[in-house]
């Protein structure tokens, strides 16, 4: 088969890729490993026939270009249940809580304030910079759970100058828990790509491709496909899975070898009732002795109420060693002990465990864990002739979010256009 542009991958970058290089009059065909849209979100149908959001999940009004594409395609929104006292593991006084949390996002508020270019940086991973700080250990702890469960690797991995970067560009004020959509967020993929039609093909992963002279050729499971131009829209260690013929050039193979998956396990239960509520509780829990777990209210309404239980981290990597009945009933046990005992009759349990994913390599975004590849995402950025690569975790504004794979897309797609007019 032939087209003009290759996009590998039906995430929201590819996605947004190929509707603006379709819009612009381009021919495109993208192709999906998996048999779905929507890559790193994902819906499911649990136990009790509900739709539900099992991948990335949450937006909010500080995420314009999700927002935008959610409305225009009337999308029903969801307002996250905050109301309520926030609870913590094991438990401890509530002004004991406020203040451990306030130190813990002052920590963070600390480490956005430096350069990360700063020469300081080099070689230091954020666990060192946390264990040099003069800071309580409860303060310490709320931050290394904030971050190793939005991350989902242990600090000791993450170099200093990259979570600055990367955290820098994450400018919501509002909180990112906000929203969800009622119709999941890999509803609003499948929206994108109802126009593709043919040129979108599900369950076609790419091998290897051939590059050089004119076009390329990518070797698919299904046979070869012939483009002059392929996007390579997957995360970096996805991308790195690829084979390259020649070689790509170091500086891009480097930079491709540079990112981890970090490894999440996702754990909603579902209740007949918010029963918390009634308790003055708003369902949002952290615990303290197991770095990584994290739980919100994710009710669609009372009538379908849930909590979302998040493992992320060095925790999910321990966990997903457990048979999943384990899992599930550490999981029970620990959510009762917090919000009370109603929590041990959960009318359904799905969990989706990303650790071992073929296709996203454990978690929700890719980190760079070469403490010395300062230079890896504009390397990323800038491809090499005839071949790009966009992701969400190389946009400019919400690395590792929806919003930043639309971004990522988008911006991918100008750059096609502009080599295309000679810019």
């Amino acid at each position: 088969m032939r087209t003009d542009i290759l996009i590998i991958g039906a995430g929201f970058t590819g996605l947004s890729a190929a509707r603006t290089l379709a819009d612009a009059g381009m021919e495109v065909l993208v192709v999906e490993a998996r048999e779905r849209v929507g890559g790193r979100t994902e819906a499911h149908r649990n136990g009790l026939g509900e739709v539900t959001d099992t991948g990335g999940q949450f937006i909010c009004d500080d995420m314009p270009e999700v927002m935008k594409l959610a409305r225009a395609n009337g999308k029903a929104l969801v307002e996250t249940h905050v109301e309520g006292r926030f609870v913590s593991m094991p438990p401890r006084p509530q002004n004991d809580i406020e203040r451990a949390y306030g130190k813990g996002l002052a920590i963070r508020d600390r480490m956005n304030a430096i350069d990360p270019a700063d020469p300081a940086l080099a070689g230091l991973s954020v666990e060192a910079w946390l264990g040099a700080l003069d800071e309580d250990e409860d303060a310490k702890t709320v931050f290394r759970s904030m971050i190793e469960g939005l991350w989902c690797l242990p600090l000791d991995q993450v170099p200093m100058w990259y979570l600055v970067s990367n955290d820098r560009r994450i400018t919501n004020e509002v909180p990112e828990l906000q929203y969800f959509l009622r119709e999941t967020l890999q509803g609003l993929a499948e929206d994108m790509a109802a126009g593709l039609g043919h040129r979108l093909r599900l369950g076609e992963p790419v091998r290897s491709i051939t590059h050089g002279g004119s076009g390329i050729t990518a070797a698919t499971d299904r046979g070869t496909i012939e483009a002059r131009t392929v996007l390579v829209a997957v995360p970096p260690v996805m991308a790195s899975r690829i084979g390259f013929s020649p070689a790509l050039p170091d500086g891009v193979a480097n930079a491709l070898q540079a990112w981890r998956s970090g490894a999440v396990i996702k754990i909603r239960l579902r209740y007949a009732s918010p029963f918390w509520r009634a308790a003055g509780l708003s369902g949002m829990v952290m615990w303290r002795n197991a770095t990584g777990l994290f739980a919100c209210d994710s009710s669609a309404d009372d009538a379908h109420a849930a909590i979302t239980v998040f493992i992320g981290g060095p925790l999910a990597q321990s966990w997903n060693a457990w048979p999943e009945e384990t899992l599930r009933a550490e999981i029970i046990g620990r959510v009762a002990a917090a919000l009370g005992e109603e929590a041990l009759s959960p009318l359904d349990v799905s969990v989706r465990n990303w650790v071992d994913d073929p296709w996203s390599g454990g978690a929700y975004s890719d980190i760079i864990v070469d403490m010395g590849a300062t230079d890896a995402e504009d390397m990323l950025r800038q491809g090499t002739p005839l071949i790009h690569f966009a992701c969400s975790e190389l946009s400019p504004s919400f690395p590792g979010y929806v919003e930043g794979a639309i971004i990522a897309g988008r911006a991918a797609a100008q750059r096609i256009l502009a080599e295309r007019a000679g810019i």
